[in-house]
């Protein structure tokens, strides 16, 4: 395969974590989940939902992937429905970012391929934050802003599974944050690299649930608010 040569990823999957897979006993060694629950302290986190990654003429579409926007939608205006801040983080690159080393040149910055695409609905109050590296925390003011607003959990969704969405996962379990990927608002390169990421992201790092629980305890916290 030539350099810089576009490939089609496999359609999204929205298997459950493991949903095909034997768990494997070291995995299995973890305690039940404790019952889903949000408060005042949740953020939403959009990961790299940009037109590089999802619209044509984008560097890297992922084949299937805006398959998302219902869905992610879904959630953002119950969040933005009980006040919730959401953040979009954006991969934002120089041309001689040291990212390029390994993967070809996509998302630089002032471009439109960096931009998040516009089939989301935003609000005007939600923040963007760049980033140059897979993890939306690694580098960037994120963790600051989310503890300038007392934020406990984190629910996680955007791309790709195995790569951005896992990094930024993994960094906010080891800052201390509560993490929920809801399953529907996130897609990886293949099936099986979504299914053994969430698996892990479940046994190790947080709590994968289906888009309806969240959903339903979203609007639980409406009524709780306004009551």
């Amino acid at each position: 395969m030539m350099d810089g040569e576009k490939t089609q990823a496999s359609p999204v999957s929205h298997n459950a974590q493991g949903a095909s897979m034997t768990p494997d006993a070291f995995s299995e060694q973890r305690l039940p989940d404790q019952p889903l629950e949000f408060d005042t302290r949740t953020a939403v986190i959009v990961v790299d939902m940009v037109n590089e990654f999802f619209e044509p003429g984008g560097k890297m579409v992922l084949a299937g992937g805006t398959v998302l926007y219902a869905p992610v939608n879904a959630l953002l205006d119950a969040a933005h429905q009980v006040h919730m801040p959401v953040f979009y983080t954006n991969q934002w690159l120089r041309p001689d970012d040291a990212l390029f080393k390994k993967r070809i040149p996509h998302c630089l910055m002032d471009t439109w391929g960096a931009h998040i695409v516009d089939a989301l609905h935003r609000s005007p109050d939600d923040i963007v934050v760049p980033k140059r590296r897979y993890s939306a925390f690694f580098g960037t003011d994120l963790d600051l802003l989310l503890r300038e607003r007392t934020i406990a959990t984190v629910i996680v969704t955007g791309v790709v599974t195995n790569i951005c969405v896992r990094s930024t996962v993994h960094d906010a379990f080891f800052l201390g944050y509560e993490v929920v990927v809801p399953v529907e608002c996130v897609a990886a390169t293949s099936p099986q690299a979504q299914e053994t990421s969430l698996y892990d992201i479940a046994t190790h790092y947080g709590m994968v649930a289906p888009l309806d629980q969240v959903l339903h305890r979203l609007r639980v916290l409406e009524i709780t608010r306004t009551s």
